[in-house]
C-alpha cells in the first residue's frame, strides 16, 4: 500500500483545500487581550480561527478537543505513541501598505495573498489535509496521529504552555512553519526590556525637547514606523533641514510637519522577521541615531546615544561585547523592535536576543548586566527560551529526510533558525517547512503570501510524512 501517489490525492481535493484556507485567512486572528472574555481569554479572533479548525475537524470526523479556549486539537489513529504536529492560527498585525485587503485571501498570479498565508494559516491548512488524505485512505498506522494548535504563537506561547500542563507530550513531531527541507536547530530566544535609570532633574538649556518618541509593536519584528514629537526651542527650520538631509542620506521614507507649535518627524523603514534585522530598516533606530546629534537635555541625549552606540548598524551584539557564533546555527543576533521615550519617564527599549544552540545565556546576561549598570540602563521582564537541537542520527530526521527527497528529488540539507518554532516544545521536534529554497520569506512583511503550487506540494509532502512517522518505529 505505500506506493501511494501523493500528490494525485492533493490534487483530488485541491478546490476544497484553497476554499478551507481562504476561509481560515479571512479570519482576523490577532491577539486582542483587551477585549477578552472567558471563553476568548486571548481575544475573539484567535478564538474564532481555533473554533474553525475544530468544527472543520469534527465534521471530516477526527476527535477534537478544545483545550482552555487558548488551544485544541484533533486526533486520529490508535496506539500508544503520539505524533504531533504543532501549528498555530494567531497571526502579527497586518502593517500597513498591502496591495490587497490583508484578510481578503485574493488570488493573483497563482498566490493567496494574506496576513497569515504562510505563518502559520496555510501551512496549518496544509497539513491538515495531509491528515485528512491518510485518514480517508484508511492506511495502517502504529501511532495516534495529532494536530495541536495553538493561538498565541506570536506574542507568549501561553497556548502551548496552558496545552501541555492538560495534555501529554507527543513522542515525536513536526511544525509546519518555517523552511524546507528540514530545521534541526532552533536557536535561543531571550526577550527583555533595557530601561533607562538614571533620570537627572532640574532646568536643562537644550535647544530641542522630545516630548515623545515611539517606534514598533512587537519585539520580534523590525519596526517600520518610528514618530517624535519635538519642541524647537529657536530656529525649527534648522532641525527641519538637518532631518531631510538625514533621511536623504540613508534613502529613507519620511515625513514632518508642524502641529500646535510642536514639530513632528515621522521615519518609515521596512518591517522584517526579528530573528535577522537585516532583512529590514529599523525605523526607530534610525530616528533615535538623527535624535542622537541634536542639542537635547541631559536625559534624552543619554538614552538615544545609548540607542546610537550600541544598536546603530549592529545587530550582532559586538558594541555591547555579546557577539557570539558557532557552527551549528551561526550568529548571535538582537533586533530592537520597541523603542519609546517620554520626558517624564525616560526611555526603554524592547528587544529579543536570538542566541546559538552552544551559547550560553547566562554569561551572556552577566556580560549585559555589568555593561547596563555603568550606562545607567537596567533589564527588565526578562524571558528566555532555551535553545534547541535534533541529532540528525534520529528516527524522525532521517524519515522526513527521505520523504523530502523521495517528493521532490533534491537533497534534504538540515538547517538552523533564528526563529522559534512550537517543534522546541518536544524533545524530538523539528521544524519542516512550508517555505521551498529560494522562496522569498515574507513573513511578517506586507503583502505576504502562500505559492498555490507549494501549498499543494507541502500537502503531499506532510501526508507522506505523516503516513511513514505514524507507521515507522
Amino acid at each position: 500500500m505505500t506506493n501511494i501517489n501523493w500528490m494525485s490525492e492533493v490534487e483530488k481535493r485541491k478546490d476544497s483545500l484553497i476554499k478551507d484556507t481562504r476561509e481560515l485567512l479571512h479570519i482576523k486572528s490577532l491577539l486582542d487581550e483587551e477585549h477578552a472574555v472567558p471563553d476568548a481569554p486571548l481575544g475573539k479572533g484567535v478564538k474564532e480561527a481555533l473554533d474553525f479548525m475544530l468544527n472543520l475537524g469534527e465534521k471530516d470526523g477526527f476527535t477534537p478537543k478544545n483545550v482552555g479556549n487558548v488551544a485544541g486539537h484533533l486526533e486520529f489513529g490508535e496506539g500508544k505513541e503520539l505524533l504531533g504536529i504543532l501549528c498555530h492560527v494567531d497571526v502579527v498585525p497586518e502593517g500597513d501598505g498591502w496591495s490587497s485587503d490583508p484578510y481578503g485571501a485574493e488570488i493573483r498570479e497563482g498566490k493567496i495573498f494574506a496576513r497569515g498565508a504562510l505563518d502559520d494559516k496555510g501551512p496549518t491548512m496544509a497539513a491538515y489535509y495531509a491528515m485528512k488524505i491518510v485518514k480517508e485512505l484508511e492506511l495502517p498506522l502504529k501511532k495516534r496521529v495529532r494536530m495541536i494548535i495553538g493561538t498565541d504563537e506570536e506574542s507568549n506561547w501561553r497556548c502551548v504552555s496552558h496545552y501541555f500542563e492538560q495534555e501529554e507530550m507527543p513522542t515525536l513531531g513536526f511544525a509546519p512553519d518555517a523552511d524546507f527541507p528540514i530545521i534541526n536547530a532552533e536557536k535561543g530566544i531571550a526577550d527583555f526590556d533595557m530601561v533607562q535609570k538614571k533620570m537627572l532633574q532640574g532646568e536643562s538649556n537644550a535647544k530641542v525637547d522630545v516630548l515623545n518618541f515611539v517606534s514598533g509593536k512587537r519585539y520580534n519584528m523590525v519596526p517600520d514606523y518610528a514618530k517624535a514629537t519635538l519642541f524647537v526651542k529657536d530656529n525649527q527650520l534648522e532641525t527641519i533641514q538637518e532631518f531631510k538631509e538625514f533621511v536623504k542620506n540613508f534613502e529613507l521614507e519620511s515625513g514632518c510637519h508642524v502641529e500646535n507649535g510642536e514639530l513632528i518627524l515621522e521615519v518609515r523603514g521596512i518591517s522584517a522577521h526579528g530573528m535577522e534585522p537585516k532583512n529590514g530598516k529599523n525605523a526607530g533606530v534610525y530616528l533615535a541615531e538623527f535624535l542622537s546629534k541634536q542639542n537635547l537635555d541631559e536625559n534624552a541625549i543619554h538614552y538615544f546615544q545609548f540607542v546610537s552606540r550600541y544598536f546603530f548598524n549592529d545587530s550582532r551584539g559586538l558594541n555591547l561585547g555579546v557577539a557570539y557564533s558557532d557552527d551549528i546555527s551561526g550568529e548571535l543576533t538582537l533586533n530592537v523592535g520597541i523603542l519609546s521615550y517620554t520626558k517624564e519617564t525616560g526611555g526603554r527599549l524592547g528587544m529579543t536576543c536570538r542566541y546559538p544552540v552552544t551559547n550560553k545565556m547566562d554569561a551572556t546576561k552577566e556580560k549585559l548586566d555589568d555593561l547596563l549598570v555603568k550606562e545607567g540602563f537596567a533589564i527588565e521582564n526578562f524571558s528566555d527560551s532555551k535553545p534547541h537541537h535534533v541529532d540528525e542520527k534520529e528516527f524522525l530526521i532521517q524519515t522526513l529526510k527521505k520523504v523530502y527527497e523521495e517528493q521532490t528529488g533534491e537533497k534534504a540539507e538540515l538547517l538552523s533558525i533564528g526563529g522559534g518554532t512550537y517543534a522546541r516544545s518536544l524533545k524530538s521536534g523539528v521544524a519542516f517547512g512550508p517555505l521551498f529554497p529560494g522562496r522569498p520569506d515574507i513573513a511578517h512583511q506586507k503583502d505576504e503570501y502562500m505559492n498555490i503550487e507549494d501549498l499543494l506540494k507541502a500537502t503531499a509532502i506532510y501526508a507522506q510524512a505523516i503516513y511513514e512517522l505514524a507507521q515507522g518505529e
